[in-house]
């Protein structure tokens, strides 16, 4: 349980730069409302913060420090008589410049975000804008936030006064990258698609380009690269490589591009750090992950996701303890835990030493060599590959060096971050509603409110075989059937007549098949609740009339239930000692990969 209790504490935070155009809470978590979850001791970047003001530097048409052209703008040495009228003529740097300006489009989207505590129905209607690329092939290039939980998507060119219908074809949620398509061809008539270019050097110019707060055309601020490393990534709390810059990034910018100094599109900014101690500290995608997605998407027809080899890692710093592991190098890192989903989980062992991953040795630190006089953590090798692809690890295990090869897929965690679907599981049983525990659902119940045990339940357990949830009783809709099971809520049920839940699309299986003249189930803390089963079945219309429910279970589990015919592995403990993401982590020495 050490480190439970920091698990309340809140912060600095990543926040992706979408506008929010109206004050309502939605899933892209304005600063009012909910942030993804509070790692304790972890410096993380905001998703969204509110809106400062922008800094605007006007460029004179002419190429002049501030009016129009020689000809128009003439200036005397005394006096200095200024005529400011401006050209109707832009000269050819302008038409130049123009081109990949041109390419960037501001992102109108309207969200409705399923609402976690009534699960059958959804939240209200709230709006946004952000910033969008063209990258050829008829297709746009933004940040998934900007498009989260759409239900219409429209975007406007630059100098138009036409907004057209976008589509979304693919969302990765841990790239936080969204690709859009537009189907009306008026809208690409005379556009040039942006071309990706290489990872920037320290120091670089960078300029980003954008539709941010502060008026509603477009905007230019510009910087250098001040960072470039594995960056944990808000909208995904995933961590990939990203790139830190000081040029100012504001509430719209998201999805937007950024050039480098020969006008090539060098990543995608997204979000931006906000801290007391800290200023200009904005986010960047590289166009290394930018092409992952796309290549990813371009292969499979969908977005599959960065592998991971699923392997909780300690550095080897100490001579004492590499020399107790039998490691006579610098290099290697310790294997500390093992998800028991992953494929790596079939090659190795707690205790094992990773001194290689495809032949890069991997140092002591837990870091790779990253171009020529550079290193990066170990998480940015696996993340150049694709899932399905095949690593080749090189271990030393008890003092034996070893070549082991493992699948990478993509990490399945038990409290999962986003909902697939977009919308969330839920079943009905005599008005306790019966949900799987996620991450949105935290967000939008508050933590104070679940409980210390189960809430590091989410934060500290694995899953310890495919397909796994924490199924709970968010709240008990009451009626005479349930008399004095009224005021429970957001507790794990654990068993149903004695068989163990796996989860939700498990549990209405046993409800469905079960014969018994009683419903027994067993909660979380020996809790009991017993039921009559065909009292409770004839009490189900009158608790979906009473409260307006359309349907006693969500879509989701009308198919009928497949058992994996795994065998359940549970070990002595019900969750583990350390948090299952680097965002809880808060310990130096220790890293998932």
């Amino acid at each position: 349980m050490a480190g439970v209790a920091a698990l309340f504490a809140s912060p600095a935070f990543p926040f992706p730069s979408t506008s929010s155009v109206s004050s309502c809470s939605c899933r892209f978590r304005p600063a009012v409302a909910r942030a993804p979850r509070h790692p304790p001791g972890r410096r993380v970047t905001r998703r969204f913060d509110e809106a400062e003001g922008v800094s605007k530097k006007r460029r004179g048409i002419g190429g002049g420090g501030g009016g129009g052209s020689q000809a128009s703008s003439p200036r005397k040495d005394r006096g200095f008589a200024v005529d400011f009228k401006e050209s109707q003529v832009a000269d050819l740097e302008d038409l130049e410049e123009d081109k990949f300006l041109n390419a960037v489009v501001k992102v109108y989207c309207t969200h409705i975000a399923p609402d976690y505590g009534l699960p059958w129905q959804k939240q209200r209607q709230d709006a946004s804008t952000g910033s969008a690329f063209m990258i050829g092939d008829g297709r746009l290039l933004t940040n998934a936030h900007c498009v989260e939980h759409d239900t219409q998507v429209k975007v406007k060119r630059r100098g138009d006064d036409k907004k057209y219908i976008a589509k979304v074809l693919a969302r990765g949620i841990e790239c936080d990258l969204a690709l859009l398509s537009v189907e009306n061809e008026e809208f690409w008539r005379g556009t040039e698609p942006l071309q990706l270019g290489r990872l920037p050097c320290l120091q670089d110019s960078v300029t980003v380009v954008g539709y941010p707060l502060g008026g509603d055309t477009i905007s230019v601020t510009k910087g250098v690269v001040s960072r470039i490393e594995v960056t944990p990534y808000a909208h995904g709390t995933s961590d990939l490589l990203g790139i830190q810059i000081d040029a100012a990034i504001n509430p719209g910018n998201s999805g937007g591009p950024a050039f480098n100094e020969q006008g090539e599109c060098i990543g995608v900014a997204f979000q931006v750090f906000r801290s007391d101690e800290a200023e200009n500290i904005g986010y960047v995608i590289p166009t290394t992950v930018v092409s992952h997605f796309l290549n990813d998407y371009q292969k499979n027809g969908k977005y599959t996701g960065f592998p991971c080899l699923g392997v909780l890692l300690q550095k080897l710093e100490n001579p004492a303890l590499r020399e107790s592991l039998k490691v006579s190098s610098s290099e290697g890192v310790l294997v500390r835990r093992v998800e028991p989903t992953a494929p790596a989980s079939r090659v190795l062992k707690k205790g094992d030493v990773i001194t290689s991953f495809d032949g890069v040795a991997v140092g002591c630190e837990g870091t790779v060599p990253f171009r020529s006089t550079e290193r990066i953590a170990f998480r940015y090798l696996t993340s150049q590959k694709y899932a399905g692809d095949v690593a080749q690890l090189g271990i030393i295990r008890a003092g034996n060096m070893m070549k082991v090869q493992t699948v990478l897929e993509p990490r399945k965690h038990l409290v999962p971050f986003h909902v697939e679907g977009g919308q969330p599981s839920y079943l009905i049983v005599a008005g306790l509603v019966f949900t799987p525990l996620t991450e949105p659902f935290i967000e939008e119940e508050c933590e104070e409110t679940l409980g210390l045990k189960l809430l590091a339940k989410a934060r500290y357990s694995l899953s310890t075989f495919e397909g796994e949830q924490i199924v709970i009783v968010s709240q008990v809709l009451a009626h005479e059937v349930n008399i004095g099971y009224e005021h429970m809520g957001n507790q794990q049920v654990i068993k149903l007549n004695g068989t163990v839940v796996k989860n939700i699309h498990h549990l209405a299986h046993l409800v469905d098949n079960c014969k018994d003249k009683f419903l027994t189930f067993e909660f979380e803390d020996d809790f009991l609740v017993v039921l009559d089963r065909e009292e409770a079945s004839t009490a189900s219309s009158d608790i979906l009339k009473e409260h307006a429910i359309p349907s006693i279970r969500s879509s989701s589990l009308s198919e009928p239930y497949v058992d994996p015919e795994q065998e359940i592995q549970k070990t002595s403990d019900d969750f583990g000692e350390s948090p299952v993401t680097n965002y809880e982590m808060g310990v130096d020495c220790l890293l998932w990969a």
